[in-house]
């Protein structure tokens, strides 16, 4: 038999990557074929940083490196840039994860948005230093701010769908 935590723990991060192929596959869908819009949220970002935040044992680097090197191939971005951006972005949520856990959640917001910002700001850096074609200033600006939006609605949903409380008092209850 599989001890609770560890099936806990092997449960969750099957959920993770099922959401995360999820949000891929949807990204992948030609909904509007042809028709240019506004840039949407990068959910899949949201849901990483989300997890990271509430549950860091359960979604192990590894696994984050290759659902974004999978995504980087999908979606025909240079293989393995965001990838490593998305792993120094997670890794530097998940040292502070005990820290940001006790604070309100505007706190928490802020600060992810200020890890989005950089995470963007070094994707961006890296593309024109290897002379890679760069997005437009503009959509890159508008993907930000609606991740950024997206943000407490993928932690809200994330807390009531599927259990992912924020303080740890609300955990050890449900681990129990």
């Amino acid at each position: 038999m599989i001890e609770p935590a560890r099936r806990q723990r092997f449960l969750g991060q099957a959920l993770f990557v099922i959401l995360f192929l999820a949000i891929l596959f949807w990204r992948l869908l030609p909904l509007a074929p042809g028709r240019i819009g506004w840039p949407g949220p990068d959910l899949a970002l949201c849901l990483v940083l989300v997890w990271v935040l509430r549950r860091p044992e359960q979604v192990p680097v590894l696994t984050i490196a290759l659902l974004f090197l999978i995504e980087d191939i999908l979606l025909l971005r240079p293989i393995g840039l965001f990838a490593a951006v998305a792993v120094m972005g997670t890794e530097a949520a998940r040292n502070r994860e005990q820290h940001w856990r006790e604070l309100p959640f505007m706190v928490e917001w802020l600060r992810v948005t200020m890890l989005l910002a950089l995470m963007m700001v070094a994707n961006r850096f890296l593309l024109a230093i290897f002379f890679l074609p760069l997005p437009p200033l503009g959509q890159v600006l508008l993907q930000f701010i609606a991740t950024t939006g997206a943000y407490p609605l993928v932690a809200g949903l994330a807390g009531w769908l599927f259990g992912l409380p924020r303080n740890r008092a609300e955990r050890d209850a449900r681990l129990r």
